[in-house]
């Protein structure tokens, strides 16, 4: 599993996290290492700003990259998740697939105090979540689940015309199931779209002009 982000890249292996400056893409460098026992079975990884949010056998787990050479657990922000694979982070709230309890939904505000906000599957029909991806269409925001045996799920977490505050920075996601598809075999991923909201990356480099 890999995230990129500015200059380096994240990746979870059998050794951990490990962080690699792609600064110079020809001549990638290994520039640190975070594993056991700080991480347990890594599943997933997603970077926001100065912090790391890894899904791991013990649940969420956030990890300080604001030196990316010098990754820091932070110990007392570990959220106990039953499951947790693959994680989404979208302003000020992460997605977590978490198999049979469908999607956590966890405020990352304070990201060294996650804080479970909400658990949707739908009523019981999410129930094998391998992977989630937020988007945007026009003015709501969706969640697509790859639910394993179940296929494909879209999940409206913010309707334009009915959440309060929709149209505000970060308004608290209000999540309903309004689209499954049968897939012909397991769906156990989701390819991530394009995030169009960002002019710098997290190296400050210029990315986007609005």
């Amino acid at each position: 599993y890999i995230t990129l982000a500015g200059t380096y890249a994240y990746i979870l292996c059998d050794r951990g996290l490990v962080v690699v400056s792609i600064d110079d893409p020809l001549h990638p460098k290994i520039v640190s290492e975070l594993g056991a026992p700080d991480l347990a079975d890594a599943k997933a990884v997603a970077v926001q700003f100065r912090y790391a949010f890894v899904t791991d056998g013990d649940g969420l787990k956030v990890v300080d990259i604001t030196t990316p050479e010098q990754p820091r657990l932070v110990s007392a922000a570990t959220l106990r998740i039953r499951n947790a694979r693959s994680i989404y982070v979208a302003r000020t709230y992460a997605y977590i697939a978490a198999g049979a309890d469908g999607v956590v939904i966890v405020d990352v505000e304070k990201p060294e105090q996650p804080r479970l906000d909400q658990t949707f599957n739908g009523g019981g029909v999410i129930d094998d979540a391998y992977d989630v991806k937020v988007a945007m269409t026009n003015a709501s925001v969706y969640a697509y689940v790859a639910d394993g045996r179940n296929g494909l799920r879209v999940v409206q977490l913010i309707s334009a015309n009915a959440t309060p505050g929709a149209f505000g920075f970060s308004p608290r996601p209000m999540p309903q199931l309004i689209a499954s598809y049968k897939t012909r075999g397991p769906a156990v991923a989701i390819s991530k779209g394009l995030d169009r909201d960002r002019a710098v990356d997290e190296s400050g480099n210029q990315i986007a002009v609005f």
